[in-house]
Parts: C-alpha cells; structure tokens; sequence
C-alpha cells in the first residue's frame, strides 16, 4: 500500500491527515499486543469529517498508522512536550500509558519505518505546500487531528472540543490564528483553547514559517463532537458531524480567503 494519499487542488489550503490511517502491514500488526491491535488512538474518521468542505483544497493523507510510526513527530524522536507524557515517534505505549507490544522496534527498525513511511509523506506535504505557494504566492497547512476528549495519562479533566495549535503564535499571521479563534468562540454549544495542551505537533511548527509564505494551524478535535462513542467501535455519528462540519467548513473557508490578503 501506498503510504500516502495525495488529492490535488487550486486552493491556498493543504489540508494534513497525518493520523487517520489503519494500515499495519501484517509482519508489524503480529507483533502488536492485544492491546495495540485495537488501534485505539486513530484519528478516527477525521478525513471523512472534512471531506469535501472546502472545494479546491488539497490533502495529504498518511495511509499507515501511527503505532507503524507516527507522522507527526520529529524524525529524530525529540519530545514536542517536554516533562509531559506523550507518545513518541514509534508509540511504545498507547494514550493510557500502557504497553502495545510484544515485540518493540529496535533503533535499526525505527530508521527503517522512517524511511519507508514518515519521510515519503513529508516529502508528499512539502512538495504540494510548494506547488500550492507557486500557484499563489502563500499556502495554509491545516493539520487535521481529533483525539478522546478524557485521557488522564495526557491531561487533566476535558479536552475542549476546539483544540487550536500555532505554537505560540509563531506558524501563521495573526489574522489567521484570531479568524480560527472567532470562529470556535461564536460556535454555539461547543468549546475552544488557543495554544492549550495542544499548541501544533512537528507537522504545524515545521512547515509553518509565514516569512516565507507558508502558514500552519493544527485543528485538535475533541472526538466527542463527532463520534458515537469514544470507544471502540469508534463508529462515526452522522448526526453529530452534521452539526460540526458547518463550523469547519466556515474555518476553511475564511482562511482560504485571508491567506491570499497575505500574499507578497
């Protein structure tokens, strides 16, 4: 299987689906535990969530999961969050803390999925965030991503449902951070943080440079908003999303606009 999918369009907006594959080649799904073959900390259904709100935009779309190696973080495995628990570039544990193999990767094997899964999408997302800025002078990446809205081993309490990630502010203009954040706020029944738990993994900080024309925003979705349960079978709600993708479609839409106010 390939291990990307790529959609083009003529939009400024480059949508990442680092996290909703489910591909596990067999020899690697084999040494999984019981536990890790739930695949529990998919991003579950995230790509048909946003399919088709914004005409025009193109995705890139890791097919493999994350527990083969994660998309969307650092090739060298540095921590995004220091001093927090996290999960790291090949998870040894799920978001619980607990153990998902009976059979870890050694170093030599980590390289190994590097190369053959988390270099060819990032090469994928390079190349159609530079053909998008040729096009138009600027690109947006928005990062896609939903996760449970209760995990103690990550965070306290619950997670807003509006996760918005900027990194401090430093992977896009103002305006697009302040557009996104307006949006979430006047969204009724729902809640939003700005650079909370969630500030943008390795996919949003490193792509994001708005001096060089190329802006980035992780959206972090409480799966709550869109899910039956958050609990295995994971199964989408039709009712749900049909009140949630009006929202993201209004954010879509209004940063493909502001981001060409952008360009040079």
């Amino acid at each position: 299987m390939n291990p990307v999918e790529i959609t083009r369009g003529d939009s400024p907006v480059v949508l990442g689906l680092p996290h909703t594959g489910t591909h596990v080649p067999p020899d690697i799904m084999a040494r999984l535990n019981a536990r890790g073959q739930v695949l529990a900390d998919t991003d579950w259904h995230i790509h048909r969530l946003y399919n088709g709100l914004l005409p025009g935009a193109t995705t890139v779309r890791a097919t493999f999961h994350r527990y083969v190696i994660d998309a969307n973080r650092p090739p060298d495995g540095e921590s995004l969050y220091p001093g927090q628990n996290t999960t790291g570039l090949v998870p040894l544990t799920d978001f619980d803390g607990h153990d998902i193999w009976n059979d870890a990767p050694d170093t030599d094997e980590v390289e190994a999925r590097r190369a053959a899964f988390h270099a060819p999408y990032h090469a994928a997302l390079q190349a159609e965030l530079e053909r998008v800025r040729a096009i138009h002078g600027v690109a947006l990446l928005y990062d896609c991503h939903s996760i449970r809205s209760h995990i103690p081993f990550l965070f306290d309490g619950t997670l807003p449902d509006f996760n918005i990630g900027t990194a401090g502010g430093t992977t896009c203009a103002p305006s697009l951070q302040n557009a996104t954040l307006e949006i979430c706020a006047e969204a009724k029944g729902y809640t939003h943080i700005l650079n909370g738990r969630f500030k943008g993994g390795w996919t949003t900080r490193h792509y994001g440079h708005p001096a060089e024309g190329f802006h980035a925003i992780q959206m972090e979705l409480a799966q709550s908003t869109h899910l039956e349960t958050e609990a295995p079978p994971f199964d989408y709600s039709d009712r749900k999303a049909a009140r949630l993708r009006p929202v993201l479609g209004k954010i879509l839409e209004t940063l493909s606009d502001k981001v060409l106010e952008l360009r040079p």
